[in-house]
């Protein structure tokens, strides 16, 4: 049965919403996994504020060709200039920031990504990939989201130039395209445990975009507020495996079939 794309949307909402009150019962997973996520923070906000202090030079070089206009001409491309860098800066941030913490704290959100399937059933066997191959795979794919990302901040950046559309219709499409990338880092946590790598993970993504989106847009969000990337991180990495989990991982209905041995032995996915 097709599913409704307005129910799907909610839906990942919820699975936001069901990983925050995961974590929320249990404090000593949340505090676990703000680790990694401060030590990012701590990185990524220098930086945005070191950005914020050159803005002004930034816009006037990239506005040269206003040199000539009116003060209040002049003064209002350079204001859409700056808007539009820092704004194209924050959006490869939030799209880079998930997945430098996850690469930085890969040992912390595996090991809530783990927590979180035992408390639903089981989860599936560790795949065995050497720690280098890991490691690796996992730079790997912050350098290509990275290219991807910096690649849609230009088109973002550019579009901030169009009046009205600019400043209403783009930020609110930056939101929903970083949504889904998030998503998409979030959830890389459980689909690799099951060998589900980047490009299948996609492929598998896109045929519930609008689940995606909707997870991936509500945690921008709650990204975008004041330190909510480090205190949503946790809640975030588990409502994704809880996606991941069930709707991700199995067939065309997201369905997983879970066995336990007869012997009382862990659970074992098929």
């Amino acid at each position: 049965m097709e599913r409704s794309g307005v129910k799907d949307l909610f839906g990942g909402v919820g699975y936001l919403l069901r990983g925050l009150g995961w974590v929320a019962r249990r404090p000593a997973q949340w505090v676990f996994g703000l680790v990694p996520a401060l030590i990012v923070l701590a990185v990524y906000g220098a930086a945005l504020v070191f950005l914020a202090f050159q803005v002004d030079g930034l816009a006037g070089w990239v506005t040269g060709f206003a040199d000539g206009w009116s003060d209040a001409a002049r003064t209002s491309a350079r204001v859409v200039a700056g808007i539009a860098i820092f704004g194209s800066a924050l959006f490869v941030a939030l799209i880079t920031f998930t997945a430098v913490t996850l690469l930085v704290g890969d040992p912390f959100y595996e090991a809530i990504a783990v927590r979180v399937e035992e408390s639903q059933g089981g989860a599936p066997p560790d795949p065995g990939v050497p720690l280098m191959v890991s490691i690796g795979r996992a730079v790997k794919d912050t350098l290509i989201l990275g290219a991807v990302a910096l690649g849609f901040a230009v088109v973002f950046f550019a579009c901030g130039f169009l009046p009205v559309i600019g400043q209403t219709v783009v930020p609110v499409v930056a939101g929903l395209v970083s949504g889904y990338f998030l998503a998409g880092e979030l959830s890389s946590v459980a689909l690799e445990r099951r060998g589900i790598l980047r490009k299948e993970r996609f492929v598998r993504m896109r045929a519930n975009r609008a689940l995606v989106v909707g997870f991936g847009a509500a945690t921008v969000v709650v990204f975008l507020i004041p330190l909510g990337a480090v205190l949503a991180m946790p809640g975030a990495v588990a409502g994704a495996t809880l996606m991941a989990r069930e709707r991700l991982a199995g067939g065309p209905e997201g369905e997983e079939r879970l066995v336990t041995p007869g012997d009382g032995g862990p659970a074992a996915y098929h």
